[in-house]
């Protein structure tokens, strides 16, 4: 009888073994969800008395969608990423027939940009549903790409996110547009796309960006946004307000900040759409460097387990769907902070996990348990790549 156990044999006990969640993970995520419901909470308060409705309004709504994304991101934990690939075509269909309804009469106009729909007493953002069908659709048609990748590969890559790329644009909302072009050069990278298909890509990107400009499709709002933000002193009370106030929010901070609910920015609603897109700012007032720095903190490590998702992924499906994930929120968090502290110009890209709106939570709660359930499934042996015996 032979006394040694060789490596399948080991291979596949290990396989076997309870699923078990990634405890770094976990705790970040929730610990940016309650980051987020308290700063909603201090940057929403005083408006809400103002117009004399209850001041607890906007976070209540925000904890039914925080419980509504936990569930989400537990349930899709669970579930093995390659059973969700024969539905990945449907998926991305769907998301597209919604992209084009929002155009249509269906769709609902705030503030002049036409980017939800309405069912009923539930308003959704199908940008945001699009984000992770693309990203789905993307790991599925470059999971079976050779390497170095084909042309052919590259150029259907381009076809696949240019379709809900071009719709979201016509919303308008250019900043998710980028978000895609820039989730789609990560993962076809990653793929296996070459320097000089990667090169092409940009020269391309950047073409393509100045002949939206020299014809006109630029709406005149984002060309003032960025004049503004290029030359900052020409408008500070028109264009560029928003970051100027976002600045002197988090400037005035200071190392530890001025404690929760003593922002004078925050409390004298200074700072527009501070619970939503400028939700950083109610961390840089109330709780200073100290207080930024640990919710960066905690972003990195998410991004950072979603990366280890990624290399340990059991194929390159896996892989590339956790590089996807962890491209989308790296994206969002550095340009939303970047434009609160002038380093970008203003978009509508919401902070992950932070800012309100419910859409937004649960399919970056959805995104996440996809990585989850990628780590919970990881490769049993280090340099593993199938979990098939």
């Amino acid at each position: 009888m032979p006394t040694t156990t060789d490596r399948s044999q080991v291979s596949l006990l290990r396989r076997d073994r309870k699923l078990r969640p990634d405890w770094l993970l976990l705790g970040a995520y929730v610990a940016l969800s309650a980051f987020g419901l308290l700063m909603i909470y201090t940057a929403s308060a005083p408006r809400l008395e103002a117009l004399d409705v209850s001041p607890t309004r906007e976070v209540e709504q925000q904890a039914a969608f925080v419980l509504i994304g936990f569930m989400a991101f537990g349930v899709v934990s669970l579930i093995k990423v390659a059973t969700i690939r024969p539905w990945v075509s449907a998926i991305y269909l769907g998301s597209v027939v919604t992209l084009i309804l929002v155009l249509s009469p269906l769709g609902s106009s705030v503030k002049g940009a036409q980017r939800w729909m309405q069912l009923g007493p539930i308003r959704f953002q199908p940008s945001e549903i699009a984000k992770l069908a693309v990203i789905l659709a993307l790991a599925a048609l470059l999971s079976a790409a050779a390497r170095p990748m084909r042309w052919d590969r590259v150029m259907r890559a381009v076809a696949l996110v240019a379709v809900p790329a071009v719709l979201i644009f016509r919303q308008p909302d250019l900043g998710t547009m980028l978000a895609f072009g820039f989730i789609a050069g990560i993962m076809v990278f990653v793929a296996g796309a070459t320097w000089r298909q990667m090169a092409a890509l940009t020269v391309a990107g950047v073409i393509g960006t100045v002949a939206l400009f020299q014809v006109g499709q630029i709406k005149e709002y984002q060309i003032t946004r960025l004049t503004a933000f290029l030359d900052p002193v020409t408008d500070v009370l028109g264009a560029q307000y928003n970051q100027f106030q976002s600045q002197v929010a988090i400037g005035t901070g200071g190392l530890f900040g001025k404690g929760l609910f003593n922002g004078t920015q925050t409390n004298l609603r200074f700072v527009p759409e501070q619970s939503s897109d400028f939700i950083f700012t109610a961390v840089g007032e109330q709780l200073g460097f100290v207080g930024s720095l640990l919710v960066l903190v905690l972003f990195g490590i998410v991004i950072w387990r979603v990366l280890v998702s990624a290399a340990n992924a059991t194929d390159r499906f896996g892989q590339l769907i956790a590089t996807g994930v962890a491209a989308l929120l790296a994206f969002h968090v550095f340009v939303n902070v970047g434009m609160t502290i002038r380093l970008m110009p203003v978009t509508g890209l919401p902070l992950p996990f932070m800012s309100s709106g419910g859409t937004v939570f649960v399919m970056m709660s959805v995104a996440l348990g996809l990585a989850h359930s990628i780590w919970m499934r990881r490769s049993a042996l280090p340099g593993e790549r199938s979990a098939q015996v």
